[in-house]
């Protein structure tokens, strides 16, 4: 009988949610290094045959000091009542000088320390724009073999904040009062994403429900103006009193049965999934490697097909590099 190799072994320790394999895990996708590549395709393969299936990714976004963490804190709690275990995935800004998550594990989200049903990991941004890391996409999916819900926290940088729909299921869109981003964010176009948005801290009161009633109408106007094509759940939250917490945890698991019930969370998967695959790949290999795999349509059909055969991005983004490099090697 042979061995099983140990890309397996540590796949069947985060299905199990054994916190030493899911921490090796998570850190065998930051690696960056050429030597790590196949060993993560391989682990990323043994958890989606390992995987359950079940688990459901949340994604949270907004503007810095709308109260992210503290809400994803809140809501972790919540989640942990009603008996579902949690993962969370908080993308910090990266150190100028060590590259790593600048903030840490535990600065901004505080859980139980005596809790096994609830992880908690930061990962550094690299600096990308959407919020993200370059490795959220695989580290997401770690999670999800281990952990009923995840929940991913992006950086917090602004309006370019957008690619947390790539790797959930759907996004909270998190505001704070009086702040005057439901303007920028309208003038960005990005009202569409969000499935459910939270003017958090109503615990201010009046300046709290004054913006949930400018965000209903912003939202409203939106949709009559084509901007928006679906109708979000907006709710005032409290994540340092509590309030709204439950209603948020309602609204969340409705959004994600409806989307199961409907088919359209599996769409949103295989999209996600082809649209960050291209970006890995374009980081990989560039134009000159995109126009050799005979450009971006047909980019497009060759990882759709391999997504819907059930690849890992990771997986894919090699493969279509090496067949990039062969290419133009042939054609030097």
């Amino acid at each position: 009988m042979v061995a099983p190799s140990p890309p397996i072994d540590l796949a069947d320790g985060v299905t199990r949610r054994h916190r030493a394999a899911v921490g090796r895990a998570l850190s065998l996708v930051e690696d960056r290094r050429p030597s790590s590549t196949e060993t993560v395709v391989r682990l990323l393969d043994a958890l989606r045959k390992q995987s359950r299936g079940d688990s459901r990714r949340i994604g949270f976004t907004g503007p810095p000091g709308a109260g992210k963490s503290s809400l994803v804190s809140a809501l972790a709690r919540e989640l942990r009542k009603r008996g579902l275990t949690v993962g969370i995935l908080a993308v910090d800004p990266s150190s100028p000088r060590s590259g790593g998550a600048l903030l840490g594990d535990r600065a901004r989200i505080d859980p139980d320390p005596h809790d096994d049903g609830i992880f908690v990991r930061s990962m550094a941004s690299g600096g990308d724009l959407g919020g993200l890391a370059r490795a959220a996409f695989s580290a997401v999916e770690v999670l999800s073999a281990a952990f009923d819900r995840v929940l991913v926290e992006t950086v917090g940088v602004g309006q370019s904040e957008t690619d947390v729909e790539l790797v959930a299921d759907t996004t909270v869109m998190v505001l704070q009062p009086a702040s005057g981003d439901i303007l920028q964010f309208l003038k960005a176009g990005i009202l569409e994403i969000p499935d459910v948005f939270v003017v958090n801290k109503a615990d201010l009161g009046e300046v709290a429900e004054r913006t949930r009633r400018d965000l209903t109408a912003s939202v409203k106007h939106a949709r009559a103006a084509g901007l928006a094509f679906h109708e979000p759940s907006i709710l005032s939250v409290s994540a340092i009193d509590g309030s709204g917490v439950p209603g948020l945890a309602d609204a969340v698991g409705q959004t994600l049965d409806a989307l199961a019930g409907s088919g359209d969370l599996a769409v949103r998967r295989r999209e996600g999934a082809c649209a960050w695959t291209e970006k890995a790949l374009a980081r990989r290999v560039g134009e000159l490697g995109i126009e050799a795999l005979g450009g971006r349509v047909a980019l497009r059909e060759r990882v759709e097909k391999r997504v819907r055969e059930g690849a890992c991005g990771l997986s894919i983004a090699v493969d279509l590099e090496r067949d990039a490099i062969r290419t133009l090697r042939a054609t030097a």
